[in-house]
């Protein structure tokens, strides 16, 4: 098969096209031939050597957490799925022609949704979901959405409306008309130093952005509050005993998946697609995502 092979730590420019040996499923696995992949930022931190201390690369070595595409090969004992099914999944080794997955990692994509459109959906719909449900938010209650604009906050977002909460989106002034597809309440400009401390008393804040934002809008939870990021804390953490921090880390949740994907099917929730470049582009497509924006970059392989 064709995949995108590392073979040091570096910029996009180490992201080789190249030949390597196709995967082989073992108990428990599929063989999936990948129509899509998506760049995330963990991607490109994992290239760069940003992660080797705790999410290493072996060299040569493949990368890549999305993907969507259909099993062709299933691995002893196998139950569920059937070669020709149509799947998406948070897995290893994404950026290639056929990728090995356990089907414990694994989700049909429901009907109607486009199958390369799928591919950008697990890892920042999953993400999103479980940041804003660390935050025991309930219906009536206010959450700000710090990073609304990014996918992961437009999942957030979407979730949190979804349980009857207030949602104000946490974005900056030039994302300001962005606010009918982010489909909060209202948004408040996070470069704006005077807007965040009229902000009303928030019951949690869910955080996708870190740093000095993050400094300024933990002032703004109600004591015993909950601030949930998948950053880390604010580095003025230690001045706000009262309010619950927490760390999140997003993990693969099939029925999570399943009903996020079912929401952009829907029209209910927005995850833009910046771009659509063929898999042999990879180092292009990081290099821009490097640079930032809202829309997913999709690799079509």
């Amino acid at each position: 098969m064709k995949a995108i092979v590392v073979h040091q730590y570096g910029g996009p420019e180490v992201l080789k096209f190249e030949d390597y040996p196709d995967p082989v499923p073992g108990p428990g696995e599929v063989l999936v031939r990948v129509a899509a992949s998506s760049v995330n930022p963990i991607d490109y931190k994992r290239r760069a050597g940003l992660t080797k201390d705790f999410y290493p690369l072996q060299f040569p070595g493949l990368i890549g957490v999305d993907l969507a595409g259909t099993i062709v090969k299933l691995g002893p004992g196998v139950e569920g799925f059937l070669i020709g099914d149509r799947v998406f999944a948070m897995a290893d080794n994404t950026y290639a022609e056929l990728c090995v997955v356990k089907t414990a990692a694994l989700a049909k994509v429901p009907e109607g949704l486009d199958l390369i459109q799928a591919a950008a959906l697990p890892l920042v719909t999953v993400t999103g979901n479980q940041l804003l449900a660390a935050t025991g938010i309930k219906a009536g209650q206010t959450v700000l959405v710090v990073g609304a604009a990014g996918n992961v906050g437009r999942s957030a977002v979407f979730t949190a409306k979804d349980r009857g909460a207030t949602v104000i989106a946490g974005i900056l002034k030039r994302q300001m008309d962005e606010l009918k597809s982010i489909g909060a309440d209202r948004a408040v400009a996070t470069d704006d130093d005077t807007a965040i401390a009229d902000l009303p008393p928030l019951d949690a804040v869910a955080d996708t952005v870190g740093g000095k934002t993050a400094e300024k809008v933990i002032a703004r939870v109600k004591p015993a509050g909950v601030y949930a990021s998948v950053v880390g804390p604010p580095p003025n953490a230690a001045l706000y005993p009262s309010v619950k921090q927490m760390q999140v880390f997003s993990h693969f949740d099939r029925k999570t998946l399943e009903y996020m994907a079912a929401a952009v099917r829907d029209g209910k929730l927005v995850i833009p697609i910046g771009e659509k470049l063929p898999l042999r582009d990879a180092a292009e497509a990081q290099a821009q995502a490097e640079k930032g924006g809202a829309g997913k970059i999709l690799l079509v392989a």
